[in-house]
C-alpha cells in the first residue's frame, strides 16, 4: 500500500506536497501502520461503517487525521479531518451532511456515512499526519451493492426457416453487473447487452435466437441469472411459442372392421399453435355414409357394413390454415366368436377322446373274453376240453337236438357209463368230457351258475363259428361220437397230473 502511494508520489510538488516526508522502509519490505479493510459492501438507503486504527504511535507523535474520498470518476475530496485541539470537521463535498466521526479520538478516527448512495461507491483513505515519520495511510473500497430485478419472457414466432428472437432474459439494474445463461435442448445461440442504470447500475439484456420449427414449439428454456447479491442463481423457466399449422392424427383404427360389427371409432387427434378451432369429417368420394355418427373429434360407425369401406379423411384448423389426415378402412367377414371356437374344438378333441376310450375297452373286454372262453369253456372254444361246437345241421356231434342223452363217469364203476336225464338243456350242443364230469360234481346252486354261463359262452361260440366258417384259423378239438357208449369212456379217457381228463382218440384239427 506505501509502495503504490509512492508511485502517486513521483511528481512531489503536484500530488504529495512537502508535507508527505519520508516512507518507513524496513529491510525485507515496507511496513505501514495504519489498519484498515480492504473493502467495504454496502447497499442504497444503508448506513456504513469505515473503521482506521493507527497501530503503533510508539516513538511516533499524531498530530492529525483525514479521511479523503477518490471517486472512480472526478477528483479527491476531504470528506473529515480531526485534530486533537482543533476537533472534528467536515470540509463540503458530495457527502455533506452523511459523514461524521465515530469516537473522535485520533488512534480510533473510524466514520459512518449514512443514506448511503450509489455514487458514493469509490475509495476512502484514511491518513495521519505524524512526526517525524510522515503521513501514513490506509485505503478501503466502498463497493455498493444493487440487487438486480430478473425478468423472461418467450417471443411468439411463425415457423420460418431464418433465425429469429424467441426468448429474451433482462436483469435490470444490478450493482455490478449480473451474468446470464440459457439452458434449452433447442439449438440456437445468445447475444447479450448491458447499459447503465439509474444511479450506477447496470442493466444486462440477453436473447436467445434460432430458427422456429413446429417441433420446438412447447419446448422447455430457461433463464439463469447470477449475481453476488444472491445466494445462489435465479432460474426463470418458459416454453418456446412458435406458431404453426395443425399436425393432424386419427386414432382407432385396428385393422379389425368387419361386417356387422357395431360402435367401431375413429378419433380426430389435432395439435396447433394457435389451437384448433374446427375439426371436420369427410370421406375421400364425398359425404358421410348415414351409418356414421360425428361428436366433436370422434367419428362413431354404429355398424359395420359395405358403406363404410371407404377412405374417412379428418381435416383440423387454426388461424394458420389447414390440415388433413386420412384412413382407409377395409370391411372384412364376420370371424367365428373365440369363445365358440373353443367350445368346438372342446367338444371334437373330448369327442374323439371318448372314442378312443370306448374303442379300447371294447377290444380289451373281447380280448379279455376270447381268453376266458378258451382257457376253460368246455363247449366248444379251443380249451383243454373243448371241441367245435356242432352246427345247426348236427355235424360235428349231436346236432341241433337239446334233448340228447348225458353220460357221467363214477370212479367206482370202472369201465361202465350211466346215462343221466338231460340237465344240460340250456346248452344246446353236445356235451363234452369235461361237461360231463363238471355236472356230476356240481350242487344245485353251482349248476345254475354253471348253466348261465355256458349259456353266454354258447352265444359267443357261434359268431366264432361264422369266423372258422370264413377263413378262421387254429386247432379244434372233436370228440368221435359212438353209438355205444359202452365201454369207450373207460377206455378212451385218461386222467393228467392236473386233475383234467382228456380222450386218447380225440382228433386235433
Amino acid at each position: 500500500m506505501a509502495r503504490d502511494y509512492a508511485g502517486k508520489c513521483l511528481d512531489f510538488r503536484k500530488n504529495c506536497g512537502l508535507s508527505m516526508g519520508f516512507i518507513l522502509i524496513i529491510i525485507g519490505g515496507v511496513t505501514a501502520y495504519v489498519k484498515v479493510k480492504s473493502e467495504v459492501e454496502s447497499y442504497p438507503g444503508q448506513m456504513v461503517n469505515l473503521s482506521c486504527e493507527f497501530m503503533s504511535s510508539e516513538g511516533i507523535r499524531l498530530t492529525q487525521v483525514s479521511w479523503i474520498w477518490e471517486p472512480k470518476e472526478g477528483q479527491r475530496e476531504n470528506i473529515a479531518v480531526f485534530h486533537p485541539q482543533f476537533g472534528d470537521s467536515y470540509p463540503v463535498s458530495a457527502l455533506s451532511g452523511r459523514v461524521r466521526f465515530l469516537h473522535g479520538s485520533l488512534e480510533n478516527p473510524s466514520i459512518s456515512i449514512s443514506d448511503v448512495r450509489m455514487t458514493d461507491e469509490g475509495k476512502y483513505v484514511c491518513e495521519y499526519a505524524t512526526y517525524p515519520s510522515g503521513n501514513e495511510q490506509g485505503t478501503t473500497t466502498l463497493v455498493m451493492l444493487a440487487k438486480p430485478k430478473n425478468t423472461a419472457s418467450v417471443v411468439t414466432v411463425t415457423e420460418g426457416t431464418s433465425a429469429v428472437v424467441v426468448a429474451r432474459c433482462e436483469s435490470a439494474n444490478g450493482r455490478p453487473e449480473a451474468e446470464i445463461t440459457w439452458e434449452t435442448q433447442a439449438a440456437g445461440k445468445e447475444a447479450r447487452t448491458a447499459r447503465a442504470g439509474a444511479e450506477n447500475t447496470v442493466t444486462v439484456l440477453s436473447e436467445y435466437r434460432l430458427v422456429p420449427t413446429a417441433e420446438d414449439d412447447g419446448r422447455d428454456i430457461a433463464c439463469v441469472v447470477s449475481h453476488r447479491t444472491q445466494g445462489a442463481p435465479q432460474i426463470l423457466r418458459l416454453k418456446l411459442s412458435i406458431e404453426h399449422l395443425p399436425k393432424v392424427r386419427i386414432l382407432g383404427y385396428d385393422s379389425d372392421w368387419y361386417r356387422g360389427r357395431t360402435d367401431a371409432t375413429l378419433v380426430c387427434e389435432a395439435i396447433g399453435n394457435p389451437e384448433p378451432t374446427n375439426i371436420t369429417w369427410k370421406t375421400a368420394s364425398g359425404p358421410l355414409p348415414d351409418t356414421v355418427q360425428v361428436r366433436e373429434n370422434t367419428l362413431t360407425v354404429r355398424r359395420v357394413d359395405e358403406a363404410v369401406n371407404t377412405t374417412f379423411v379428418c381435416e383440423a384448423q387454426n388461424r394458420l390454415g389447414a390440415s388433413t389426415e386420412q384412413v382407409t378402412t377395409l370391411i372384412t367377414e364376420p370371424r367365428a366368436s373365440p369363445s365358440n371356437t373353443g367350445l368346438v374344438a372342446g367338444a371334437v378333441v373330448g369327442g374323439l377322446l371318448g372314442l378312443l376310450l370306448l374303442g379300447g375297452l371294447a377290444a380289451a373286454l373281447v380280448a379279455l373274453g376270447r381268453r376266458r372262453h378258451r382257457g376253460y369253456r368246455g363247449n366248444g372254444g379251443p380249451g383243454p376240453f373243448g371241441g367245435k361246437k356242432a352246427n345247426k345241421n348236427g355235424a360235428g356231434g349231436g346236432g341241433g337236438n337239446n334233448n340228447g342223452p348225458i353220460y357221467t363217469y363214477r370212479e367206482g364203476e370202472p369201465g361202465t357209463l350211466t346215462e343221466k336225464a338231460n340237465d344240460l338243456q340250456l346248452y344246446g350242443s353236445t356235451p363234452t368230457a369235461h361237461d360231463i364230469l363238471l355236472s356230476s360234481e356240481m350242487d344245485e346252486a353251482e349248476r345254475r351258475k354253471f348253466d348261465r354261463l355256458t349259456q353266454m359262452e354258447d352265444i359267443e361260440d357261434e359268431d366264432e363259428e361264422r369266423y372258422d366258417h370264413f377263413g378262421g384259423s387254429g386247432p379244434t378239438l372233436h370228440i368221435r361220437r359212438h353209438d355205444d357208449m359202452s365201454g369207450y369212456l373207460d377206455d378212451d379217457m385218461e386222467s393228467q397230473r392236473d386233475g383234467s381228463i382228456i380222450s386218447r382218440t380225440a382228433v386235433y384239427v
